[in-house]
């Protein structure tokens, strides 16, 4: 619990916000009103256009009253914007004082299993990814199906980097893969 300025005790709730539709003009601005009117705030937010349709996720706090307010109102902006909304109470994130910071690089000629055995590689060593972009591209001059990965990470602090910096190289490079494993800054 948490004291506001004027001396209330106030309720603290997390609220994840995933939202699916055809990619249109305005959605981003309805459900920020939406929110802002039911006095919760936006703390952390990913959105992207994907072929045509606009992809959000979302973290959003307030009082845990607003946070049921809001939760029972977005059903009903979900058929006025004919959108898929799907929503689900969470917890503050803790126990990540531990793990250090590090961004993965990967560009390759594009061929299915890419994320899987990235993610594979981190995942066998108790790393979790906290973050993925992904892309396709043609390389210039030639026209070459090429393939972006992008992610975050959290290794784990008795982790030897080192180690796992030598082992993803010689991993990128049996798999013909342009890999890097460099500090987030």
């Amino acid at each position: 619990m948490q004291q506001s300025e004027i001396g209330v005790t106030l309720n603290n709730a997390n609220l994840v916000i995933s939202v699916l539709g055809q990619d249109r003009p305005g959605i981003i601005d309805r459900l920020a009103k939406v929110i802002l009117d039911c006095q919760c705030s936006i703390q952390d937010s990913r959105m992207a256009v994907l072929g045509g349709e606009f992809a959000l996720i979302q973290l959003v706090s307030g009082d845990s009253k607003h946070i049921k307010t809001l939760e029972s109102t977005l059903p009903a902006l979900a058929d006025e914007l004919t959108l898929s909304i799907n929503t689900r109470q969470t917890q503050s994130r803790t126990g990540t004082t531990d793990k250090l910071p590090y961004r993965v690089e990967v560009i390759a000629m594009d061929h299915p299993g890419i994320v899987q055995t990235v993610a594979a590689f981190f995942s066998t060593r108790g790393i979790n990814i906290e973050e993925m972009n992904t892309g396709s591209y043609a390389a210039a001059h030639t026209g070459t199906p090429m393939f972006s990965l992008e992610m975050s990470v959290a290794i784990p602090a008795t982790a030897s980097v080192s180690s796992l910096k030598h082992e993803f190289t010689d991993f990128c490079d049996e798999l013909n893969l342009d890999g890097a494993l460099e500090p987030e800054i």
